[in-house]
């Protein structure tokens, strides 16, 4: 099935491409930037990334369910995502100016 018209990626090739950056780092966040990018892409439109997203999900769970993933590492990844937040967070915080109001 055709996901994204603008370059003509299918299905297969985007779930190709998460289960490669899946077998890079199995807990890594994927994101459909992430995953165009790994297929030398960049979303024109960006109007089948709500459908990318979906594919992200479904295929990184049936990953893990293959992989028989256990508790401890989904504690692990939960933290990792935790701490990128945090970390994410701080920089746009510090980012901001003193005499910025908020209107």
């Amino acid at each position: 099935m055709l996901v994204c018209s603008c370059n003509y990626i299918t299905d297969t090739e985007i779930r190709n491409a998460i289960t490669a950056l899946l077998d890079e780092d199995c807990w890594q966040l994927i994101v459909p930037a992430k995953v165009y990018h790994s297929m030398a892409k960049r979303g024109r439109c960006c109007g089948c990334f709500p459908n990318v997203v979906d594919l992200i999900i479904r295929t990184t769970e049936d990953y893990h369910s293959r992989r028989h993933s256990t508790e401890a590492e989904l504690v692990d990844y939960m933290s990792r995502l935790k701490q990128l937040h945090e970390e994410n967070r701080r920089a746009d915080i510090e980012r901001r100016q003193k005499g910025h109001r908020a209107a």
